[in-house]
């Protein structure tokens, strides 16, 4: 890993050569250079590019200019230089869709599954989301947030400077506003950003399982409100999935939201055709996540809406399912495919984003550069962060991966392994991993 210096701006070959500006127009407190940045343009249907010997000039937190390393050093001195020799950098992964905050161990229900049981049958049998709401409810708030630190922690080490957290294993009052106080303090102490999602409407719980009315009337009357009231969430969720919620009930819990001001987001048709798609375009949410099993319909409804699909191959692979969303068709139609994990304790318990762009470009045919920009453009825009994160553009925040390869199909191809990485939150080293020589020349050459 090349290490940063102070810079030294008395330097007389600086300013004098040829071709460079008499002197830098502005001091900032980091210049990355000699990159291979990994770039994309303001059309969703266009992949990105990477730019050789790109430099990136970080004040206060935040990307201030971009462009060639040369261009770049003459326009700003520097308190701090750092060299990428050739290596890609990108944007932070911006993870959109997770679980993050629980208790409890659902290993169990995985060698079930590798039984021959599906986790519908486990569902339905006591086990999956009313599991771990059982052992949530029992953990306390500085429990649940232990749990969760180290849980985010390895995310952040593994690229994700931006997470989503939902609610969703409370199911009453207490509990889940409790997650959400969780989600508060992850933020101040990780330092990466979180986006929060209240996700009530997740399951019915074992109290409620003869009055599903009762149960969303409680969620709407009782337990929205005060999410509201605290300002804990920005967004909130509903599980829209053949004997979970309906289309007309998700439709009733995300317009309620809406009144209090939280941003509709949707799991839709994930195990069966659901209607949660045209849901999602009803209710102008920012994302229909999963959409394993979407319909022609659902779609249509999609590509006249402003909706985000988000694509969890994860949660397609864990479970040993055969059919992925399709995520050309989506792409066909004109439409932002963001990816996440959708880390969770039962139904996918992975962590790192460079499997799930490995797992889309497999499974779901995307190229790795369309993989990339759904794991960081994409995902910020699911989250309608697009103006704060997800590009290396001026005005971001500076949350960045330094990558031991020069190419996104070198991260891909090893998408399985840990390539070495260096992470930055607001533009602080925040994560450093050994750096791999023969990966920082560009892969062995078998």
């Amino acid at each position: 890993m090349s290490a940063e210096r102070p810079d030294r701006t008395d330097r007389p070959d600086r300013t004098d050569r040829p071709g460079r500006p008499a002197a830098p127009t502005s001091k900032v407190d980091l210049i990355i250079e000699h990159a291979s940045l990994l770039l994309y343009p303001d059309d969703p249907a266009e992949e990105g590019r990477v730019l050789r010997d790109g430099g990136i000039a970080i004040a206060d937190g935040k990307i201030v200019d971009v462009g060639p390393s040369r261009e770049v050093s003459g326009r700003h001195g520097a308190r701090a230089r750092r060299d990428a020799a050739g290596r890609l950098v990108t944007a932070g992964f911006v993870d959109s869709h997770t679980h993050l905050v629980f208790a409890g161990d659902r290993s169990a229900e995985f060698l079930r599954r590798c039984r021959g049981e599906s986790y519908e049958e486990i569902a339905a049998a006591g086990g999956g989301i009313r599991a771990t709401v059982r052992a949530t409810r029992a953990a306390s708030e500085d429990e649940l947030l232990a749990l969760a630190l180290a849980r985010a922690e390895r995310m952040i080490a593994l690229g994700s400077t931006t997470i989503e957290i939902k609610s969703g294993y409370g199911l009453d009052l207490d509990t889940e506003l409790r997650m959400l106080r969780v989600n508060r303090r992850l933020a101040a102490r990780t330092g990466a950003r979180i986006a929060s999602t209240y996700c009530g409407a997740h399951e019915i719980p074992d109290e409620f399982r003869a009055d599903r009315r009762g149960y969303l009337d409680f969620v709407c009357a009782e337990v929205i409100p005060a999410v509201a009231a605290e300002r804990l969430a920005a967004f909130c969720d509903v599980f829209c999935e053949r004997g979970v919620f309906t289309a007309e009930e998700s439709k009733r819990v995300l317009e309620e939201g809406k009144r209090h001001g939280l941003t509709p987001k949707i799991h839709a048709d994930e195990l069966t055709a659901s209607g949660g798609a045209e849901v999602a375009a009803a209710v102008g949410a920012a994302s229909a996540d999963h959409l394993m099993m979407l319909t022609a319909g659902g779609l249509a409804a999609l590509r006249d809406s402003t909706v985000v699909p988000t694509l969890l191959p994860g949660t397609t692979f864990y479970l040993g399912k055969s059919r992925f969303a399709p995520a050309r068709d989506l792409l066909a139609a004109g439409l932002p495919v963001a990816l996440a994990t959708d880390r969770n304790p039962g139904s996918c318990t992975i962590e790192s984003m460079t499997f799930v762009t490995g797992l889309a470009c497999l499974h779901m045919k995307l190229s790795p550069l369309e993989a990339f920009r759904g794991a960081t453009d994409f995902g910020a825009r699911a989250l309608r962060l697009e103006r704060e994160v997800g590009r290396i553009a001026p005005g971001l925040a500076a949350d960045l991966i330094v990558w031991d390869a020069r190419e996104p199909a070198q991260i891909i191809s090893e998408f399985a392994n840990a390539v070495p990485r260096d992470v930055y939150l607001g533009g602080v080293l925040r994560q450093a991993r050994q750096s791999s020589a023969g990966a920082a020349a560009g892969g062995d050459p078998a």
